[in-house]
């Protein structure tokens, strides 16, 4: 992803329950209902002990409506009551990014 003008982050950081049943499915379609969204440019995922997603987001205003999606709110609804222990959001501005690409 290559943006040249500041953009947004949104860090999500989460640690699973022991009952993880439909949570693979859920995640899927979330990611591809984000991309749909308006304002959205891009993803990145790991999982381990802890998962970190992080999406990124042209204006404060796309993260706000990406989190009020109606689908989307139901799946935040079931990560709290069946997947997560626990998670954190951040949210952060991107005033420049460069990479090295082998």
């Amino acid at each position: 992803m290559k943006n040249n003008k500041p953009y947004y982050a949104v860090i999500f950081t989460s640690t699973h329950s022991e009952n993880t049943d439909g949570y693979a499915e859920m995640a899927n379609q979330m990611e591809s209902l984000a991309k749909q969204q308006n304002g959205f440019l891009g993803i990145e995922s790991a999982r381990n002990t802890i998962g970190i997603t992080v999406s990124y987001w042209e204006s404060l205003e796309a993260i706000k409506s990406w989190k009020q999606h109606s689908d989307h709110l139901v799946a935040q609804q079931k990560g709290r009551e069946n997947w997560y222990n626990w998670y954190k959001v951040r949210i952060c501005k991107v005033e420049r990014d460069y990479e090295f690409n082998f």
